[in-house]
């Protein structure tokens, strides 16, 4: 569970369409509030001792810091990577009527 009160989830995949599938399932499960889908970005990293390229799709979503465990979770079950990437960045100010309706969104999902 996060401290912050909301928070921002970040998660790659490799095409839009299970970019588009994941975001519609987390705001459709009152996970979060919205997700934003970033277009084709180019990833570097090490997996298995090389060091890998892929063009991969970035999900940006916005929830409660509450939440965070159970979207770990959701990702975790819905993701097709072995290792899904997922972090989460604490939301330190910002409009409060916004803040509200996240809180609004995903209430029925807080645990």
């Amino acid at each position: 569970m996060s401290d912050a009160t909301y928070v921002v989830g970040i998660t790659t995949t490799d095409s839009e369409e299970a970019a588009e599938t994941l975001a519609a399932g987390l705001v459709r499960d009152e996970l979060a509030a919205c997700v934003q889908i970033s277009s084709p970005i180019k990833s570097f990293y090490r997996w298995e001792g090389a060091v890998q390229t892929d063009t991969e799709w970035q999900l940006w979503i916005k929830t409660t810091g509450e939440l965070a465990e159970v979207v770990t979770s959701w990702i975790r079950e819905h993701h097709s990577y072995d290792v899904p990437e997922l972090v989460f960045l604490p939301v330190t100010a910002g409009n409060p009527d916004y803040l509200k309706w996240i809180t609004n969104e995903t209430r029925s999902s807080q645990p």
